[in-house]
């Protein structure tokens, strides 16, 4: 099983690749979901002995993009191969949820040569075999879905017409929520050859100046070596 963590800072960064991490999707941001990591953090992870993957989202929110936000996200994917990081992560929806293939055709065709994952942009859609298919045929690696629901065990159902779509032509990645404690509900009743973690815990701010001030939540999630290892352990 191969476990991707999702990080946000180079902390985050170097516990995933201490705990056995096999792959990175590198994030900003991850409260809101994660937005597009700096050009800094793309670059301290293309230096990893791990492959990362860089999401490509350029605010929070929904995934209908303007044209102007579709220009930004093209020169996101341009920061990501300049600083030779092997992939992107990718979204973008219609207004009522359905995958926005155009706007997805010119993201894939910017980042030929990239590995490319479908993020949870997935979880909006009203047709998962649609979009299973579309996603094929826009040459995307891997879906990222947590089935259309706030985690993975609880959409569990979904991840299994998800996977029986896609019959082997592209992988499922259940993501959101995935922890030890639910890991059991997801394999092996899936078959998934991956899987996608935050592998956090909580840790305090402890300065009450920065919580005063804004600059810090009182508590916040953070990547923990000893939690990546402990996941990547449950699959051995």
């Amino acid at each position: 099983m191969l476990l991707e963590v999702c990080v946000e800072d180079i902390a985050g960064l170097k516990a995933a690749v201490e705990g056995g991490g096999d792959r990175i999707e590198l994030c900003s941001a991850l409260p809101l979901g994660g937005l597009t990591p700096s050009a800094g953090l793309m670059a301290a992870a293309a230096k990893m002995p791990v492959p990362a993957y860089a999401i490509i989202r350029p605010r929070a929110g929904g995934f209908v993009y303007s044209a102007e936000e579709l220009e930004v996200m093209k020169s996101d994917i341009d920061a990501a191969r300049a600083a030779e990081l092997p992939g992107v992560v990718l979204g973008a929806s219609l207004p009522d949820g359905r995958l926005d293939f155009d706007t997805l055709a010119t993201l894939t065709a910017h980042a030929d040569g990239l590995g490319m994952t479908l993020h949870r942009a997935f979880d909006l859609v009203p047709d998962v075999e649609e979009a299973v298919g579309m996603a094929i045929s826009l040459g995307f690696e891997r879906v990222l879905t947590s089935g259309g629901a706030k985690t993975a065990a609880e959409g569990v159902t979904m991840l299994e017409r998800a996977i029986a779509a896609a019959a082997g032509r592209i992988s499922i990645m259940p993501g959101s929520g995935v922890t030890l404690a639910t890991i059991g509900q997801l394999w092996p009743r899936l078959d998934i050859s991956e899987i996608h973690a935050s592998c956090s815990a909580t840790t305090s701010e402890t300065d009450e100046r920065v919580i005063a001030l804004g600059f810090s939540a009182p508590s916040a999630r953070r990547t923990d070596a000893a939690i990546v290892k402990a996941l990547k352990a449950y699959f051995t």
